[in-house]
């Protein structure tokens, strides 16, 4: 490859960008990993004996078709990454995409499968094992990528959960997990409720009657009758005196 005065950038860069565009616009990484990986080795300021520029090797006929600067990092990143997804659309394939990406499609077309080129049959092989490597191991910026999407996350619910109105809230029977707990409770508002209204029963006015006075013999004297022994209502007893 030849290479030409461009924005030169570090390989985690490359990485890190080709993991977001990539999840942005549905596409797995590990398959755009893959193909970065092989056409330039992340390498931003590679070019072609062909023409083809950047990261993802991209035509700058076919960067211009789709309004991308193909000089520019982030718009090689994202027509690299459209263009596979144009393919794979097409062909419905992963192989034929990879296939079309280095042949073209007009080729894969023809053949109706991955055309018998050695170089295209090199790439996809290539591309694919990769790929399959990279779905049993993680790369790290797919891992960093995720991670950071995680701490986003947890700001934003913070932030949230900042923001919304404070409430008071009350403890109640039903909000206690214990269930013999909500039963103690359950009992004492009971007695609490019958000693209420017990004290409302007694708090009502009474009258105190006078006691009844014992009648007198108009002859201001006691009968033999009257010698025994006179039980008052006050339950005392009065010694009857003769006069």
């Amino acid at each position: 490859m030849l290479f030409s005065q461009v924005q030169a950038a570090s390989v985690d860069t490359v990485k890190a960008a080709i993991v977001k565009y990539s999840i942005e616009m549905g596409v797995d990484p590990a398959i755009t990993l893959s193909i970065a990986k092989t056409e330039s080795g992340f390498r931003h300021e590679a070019r072609s004996s062909h023409g083809a520029v950047g990261v993802f090797q991209l035509m700058p006929s076919t960067a211009r078709r789709m309004g991308l600067n193909p000089y520019s990092l982030e718009d090689n990143i994202k027509g690299g990454i459209m263009y596979y997804k144009s393919m794979y659309k097409m062909f419905g394939s992963m192989e034929l995409a990879i296939a079309a990406y280095n042949a073209g499609p007009a080729n894969v077309k023809r053949y109706k499968a991955v055309p018998p080129f050695a170089e295209t049959k090199r790439f996809v092989t290539k591309i694919m094992t990769n790929y399959h490597y990279l779905k049993a191991h993680t790369d790290p910026a797919v891992i960093a990528y995720q991670k950071s999407l995680k701490e986003k996350e947890n700001i934003a619910a913070k932030n949230t959960a900042q923001k919304l109105p404070q409430k008071n809230f009350v403890v109640t029977p039903a909000s206690l997990q214990d269930e013999k707990a909500a039963q103690v409770v359950a009992n004492v508002q009971e007695k609490l409720n019958a000693a209420q209204a017990n004290a409302d029963a007694n708090s009502s006015p009474f009258v105190v009657s006078a006691p009844k006075k014992a009648p007198v013999p108009k002859s201001g004297r006691f009968s033999a009758k009257n010698k025994s022994d006179i039980t008052m209502d006050s339950n005392i007893k009065v010694q009857a005196i003769e006069m």
